[in-house]
């Protein structure tokens, strides 16, 4: 499934001629294809690699950036973070860098895979929280780590509005789109963020989230990482049940003004999504849907 005009095509035997050519001692080991997201696709290698390839060029510096900082970071996160094993260089068969990690056992959240939802958003809170606490040793939010959702909503709402018009022409998506918008418009009014840059992970949604026992065991796919204000962070509780919800904001005590810029970013991200991805993705437009969904009620509620 190709979603992006850039995408480089990947299978089976395109790892096996980079393993080959760069890790022949890995070459004859078993190749499964383990999943792929909006940024990468992955094969399973063994019983205890992974292989991780950028669906486009721009991604790999993703790739980079997380073999310079997670083994920095992962000593003060309460769980499992990926850990890279081989920085692979691009290649005839495949012209960009690429990846491999440790694998990481584990359940991408989903029905039955937690059983303790509130358990689950006190340690997803904590895993946060220690983040955003790390020092930064010396980071700060330029080129690379300098990502959007680190800053500011304003410079955001031109492609943002852009998402809204796209998303009310959209027949059969069946949400408040007006009622969205309004959300975005009147967190554009609020004061912009202030304090002290912090560790962003950037992309906190289920997919990157991994339980065991049902507790949180992993935050994987470190990509977005960057510095800067933690509002778009806090997003992802639209993507939990309500008892995580409730859990994470109870402890992590957000005030009122960054509850609100936590809910456009996640507005903004999840319109933007149904809007690029409808006709290529519907797996992800479901989960964007999903979070649509469960702000809007969020509201009715309030």
């Amino acid at each position: 499934m190709m979603l992006h005009e850039n995408e480089i095509r990947v299978d089976e035997d395109v790892v096996r001629s980079l393993l080959k050519e760069q890790r022949p001692e890995w070459a004859d080991l078993p190749v499964v294809f383990a999943g792929a997201g909006t940024d990468n696709t992955m094969y399973r290698l063994g019983d205890e690699l992974l292989v991780r390839l950028p669906r486009t060029p721009e991604k790999a510096n993703a790739l980079r950036k997380e073999r310079t900082w997670l083994p920095r970071l992962a000593p003060h996160l309460p769980c499992r973070v990926p850990e890279p094993v081989h920085a692979g260089e691009p290649a005839a068969a495949f012209p960009v860098a690429w990846a491999v990690y440790r694998w990481i056992d584990g359940e991408v959240l989903g029905p039955g895979r937690v059983t303790d939802w509130a358990t689950f958003g006190r340690d997803l809170a904590a895993a946060v929280r220690s983040l955003h606490a790390t020092d930064l040793m010396g980071a700060t939010r330029e080129g690379d780590l300098s990502w959007y959702r680190g800053g500011a909503l304003e410079p955001c709402d031109g492609w943002v509005t852009r998402s809204f018009a796209d998303c009310r022409g959209i027949s059969g998506l069946d949400l408040d789109v007006a009622a969205l918008e309004r959300m975005w418009r009147d967190a554009l009014r609020l004061p912009e963020p202030t304090g002290r840059p912090e560790w962003l992970h950037g992309d906190l949604r289920p997919a990157n989230l991994l339980a065991h026992e049902g507790r949180l065991h992993a935050i994987i796919d470190f990509g977005g990482l960057s510095v800067g204000h933690p509002d778009a962070e806090h997003a992802t509780v639209w993507d939990l049940p309500a008892g995580a919800r409730a859990a994470y904001w109870e402890s992590t005590r957000l005030d009122e003004v960054t509850w609100l810029r936590a809910r456009a970013w996640a507005v903004a991200v999840a319109v933007s999504g149904v809007s690029y991805y409808w006709d290529s993705y519907p797996a992800f437009v479901r989960e964007c849907r999903a979070r649509l969904t469960g702000i809007l009620d969020d509201a009715r509620d309030r």
